[in-house]
């Protein structure tokens, strides 16, 4: 249903290593880059088709969070729930949920990304 998703950054360079080191955990590659505008990723490189970019914004003004906005990355696995939440706190992100079951089901960890965007890592129990 959903082609692609964007998140604004006011550091590219530094958001996009940031990404770089948690989404390669689920393998997940870095597909296009316009510098100085947007960095796109996906799972694999296909025409430069990418799922998830962080970009500065068009109108030229600050980045900023929405609230109740959250994206969501399916880590397939518990232990990598785990990793990207860990290799994100050791980056600079902020902490917004220890990994665990939530809901009777499935395995989430949550935090904010070095903007303040809110992240999930998640994985089914099934």
């Amino acid at each position: 249903m959903i082609r692609f998703v964007t998140l604004g950054t006011n550091n590219l360079e530094k958001s996009s290593k940031f990404y770089d080191e948690i989404l390669k955990i689920i393998n997940i590659i870095k597909v296009d880059n316009e510098e100085e505008k947007y960095v796109g990723y996906a799972i694999e490189k296909t025409n430069k088709l990418a799922n998830f970019y962080i970009m500065t914004p068009h109108d030229q003004k600050n980045a900023t969070i929405g609230n109740g906005t959250m994206i969501s990355f399916d880590a397939k696995t518990q232990e990598k729930v785990i990793e990207i939440h860990k290799k994100a706190l050791e980056l600079g992100a902020k902490n917004e949920g220890d990994p665990g079951p939530r809901h009777s089901e499935n395995y989430y960890a949550y935090f904010r990304d070095l903007d303040g965007n809110k992240i999930c890592a998640f994985a089914s129990d099934s």
